[in-house]
């Protein structure tokens, strides 16, 4: 299974995933370049920004959520 499956069958089961997510639970370094790939096949896959304060340094942190396609190939 390569990771751009590995992606869809998360979203399907989890309903959205964050680069942190990626990286813990699939091995994932580079998820918005699988997002990427999986647009370029025809998915459309909505994003959410998200704004959290960090653990250790405090301090304001930004990333994406990526959440489960509405439109499938």
């Amino acid at each position: 299974m390569n990771q751009k499956t590995e992606v869809v069958d998360y979203l399907q089961q989890h309903g959205s995933i964050t680069p942190l997510e990626a990286l813990r639970e699939l091995g994932c370094f580079r998820l918005a370049a699988r997002i990427k790939d999986l647009e370029n096949e025809g998915f459309v896959i909505p994003r959410e920004p998200v704004v959290a304060v960090g653990k250790k340094t405090g301090r304001r942190v930004r990333f994406t959520r990526y959440l489960r396609p509405v439109v499938w190939p």
